[in-house]
């Protein structure tokens, strides 16, 4: 009789697949309240190395970091009516503290637009002053009906970037900078993501802004995941709050404003773009452990000689783990590496020793061969390259595959329900296509131009529609 797979196989039901995925590649755990969720040191790593990178992005714009209050008075949100109605629903409001009713309600942080503008407000008094480009790394907390692990929940954590600056165009460009060169360069180089860039639509636009931009990513079921949003706010929030600067021909003028921020979404992006039906396959670039050298047997001279590997390559520069956990059956130890997606596996036994070589086992391109031990610390750096890009070209090639060019509404919903996305003309769909196809389980995910590049207006001549289930 043949075992039962390890994981729930992906073409007979996705979703299981990815929370066994989640559970067995020790990712997370539901927490104890509902839509909650406990990261997993594993999971932990991945988010840890991140917000390094991305943080290191993020720094090269100017932006510095900060840090604002969990609790904002429930007046704040209040001020900006956009932006209170379309975050409603999602709020958790503290109604008592210290065993006393307060004062005021206060909600706990759904995003921090509000607190941002009451300091920036202060901050904020002349030109000389400008931009202001602050970024914050923090929990929020909306409150979630249909919880997934990373994917919705509760609680999730994210960096939060809130800028103010002179003129409109300042503040278009450089929400169109963090949009292209800090999170497109950033899921495109380190986590080998693929994804269109767009604009959203009006009705799709984050709360209280005048512009949203968006990077739509393709799971591995045809479904689409947004990965990260950067907004115009425009004048919204400064009006409401009062932020204003003197100009240098001394007028009193209003700031114009962004924000943008990506989430610990971005862990279960990588789970449903890159993994298969053995578990994980991580971006050698991302990955916590890039290699692991594991002893198949418990042998003096193999043990010896796997600590030896794991030295030579530390010192290559690869990310490597030891496992001489002999007591554990080699097999169980195999398959909880692959699930886990290290991107290579270097297995050392007596008869390799006696060879003078590894066994080489590539997770990302799959097959395993000998090699010679000697050449391990020149070979690996070249194989993670080869297998980071390698995970960025399948990705790209599934959807450029599974992208149906359309010319109606029907024809969209038929492609989105062949587990794929259809691209149409926004003019042949406009605001009541939209509207129908939500009725039906479809969204317009962004607007591209003709060329694939962004629109820089709703109803520019020639926008087209990216149309998807989603996520």
């Amino acid at each position: 009789m043949a075992k039962a797979p390890v994981l729930t196989p992906r073409a007979d039901d996705f979703p299981r697949w990815y929370q066994d995925l989640i559970t067995k590649a020790e990712l997370a755990d539901n927490g104890p309240v509902r839509g909650t969720m406990v990261i997993r040191p594993y999971g932990y790593g991945l988010w840890e190395r991140m917000q390094r990178d991305m943080d290191a992005r993020i720094k090269e714009t100017g932006t510095q970091n900060a840090y604002f209050p969990l609790l904002i008075p429930q007046s704040y949100l209040t001020r900006e009516a956009e932006h209170v109605e379309g975050f409603a629903p999602e709020l958790a409001v503290v109604t008592h503290g210290g065993g006393k009713e307060l004062e005021e309600p206060v909600v706990v942080r759904p995003t921090s637009e509000t607190i941002v503008n009451e300091y920036f407000a202060k901050w904020v008094q002349s030109y000389r002053d400008l931009p202001l480009l602050i970024n914050q790394w923090a929990n929020v907390v909306r409150w979630e009906l249909r919880p997934r692990l990373f994917l919705r929940t509760s609680e999730f954590l994210w960096q939060e970037g809130h800028t103010a600056h002179a003129t409109y165009e300042e503040a278009r460009d450089f929400a169109a900078r963090i949009h292209r060169h800090v999170y497109g360069d950033f899921m495109r180089e380190f986590l080998a993501m693929d994804f269109v860039l767009g604009r959203k639509t009006a009705s799709e636009r984050f709360a209280g802004a005048i512009n949203t931009l968006t990077l739509e990513g393709m799971m591995g079921d045809g479904k689409a995941l947004q990965l990260g949003t950067s907004h115009e706010l425009g004048q919204n929030f400064a009006k409401a709050f009062g932020t204003r600067y003197l100009s240098k021909d001394g007028r009193q003028e209003l700031v114009w404003q962004t924000s943008w921020g990506a989430t610990t979404r971005m862990i279960g992006a990588l789970v449903m773009m890159h993994g298969d039906d053995n578990g994980l396959r991580l971006p050698p670039r991302l990955a916590t452990v890039q290699a692991v050298v594991l002893a198949v047997k418990d042998d003096e001279a193999v043990l010896a000689k796997v600590r030896e590997v794991g030295e030579r390559l530390t010192a290559a520069g690869v990310r490597v783990q030891v496992d001489d956990r002999t007591e554990t059956p080699f097999g169980r130890r195999a398959v909880d590496w692959e699930l886990k997606g290290v991107p290579v596996r270097v297995e050392i036994g007596p008869h390799d020793l006696e060879n003078g070589t590894a066994m080489l086992v590539r997770r990302i391109p799959g097959g395993k061969q000998p090699v010679a031990l000697d050449a391990l610390a020149t070979l690996l750096p070249t194989v993670l390259e080869e297998d980071q890009e390698l995970l960025l070209t399948q990705a790209r090639a599934r959807r450029e595959s599974r992208t149906s060019d359309v010319t109606s509404a029907d024809e969209a919903v038929e492609a989105a329900a062949a587990g794929g996305w259809a691209r149409l003309p926004w003019s042949a769909l406009g605001p009541a296509g939209e509207a129908e196809l939500a009725e039906r389980g479809v969204t317009v995910r962004c607007l591209v131009a003709q060329d694939g590049a962004v629109p820089d207006a709703d109803d520019a001549p020639g926008n087209v529609a990216v149309v998807a289930r989603a996520y």
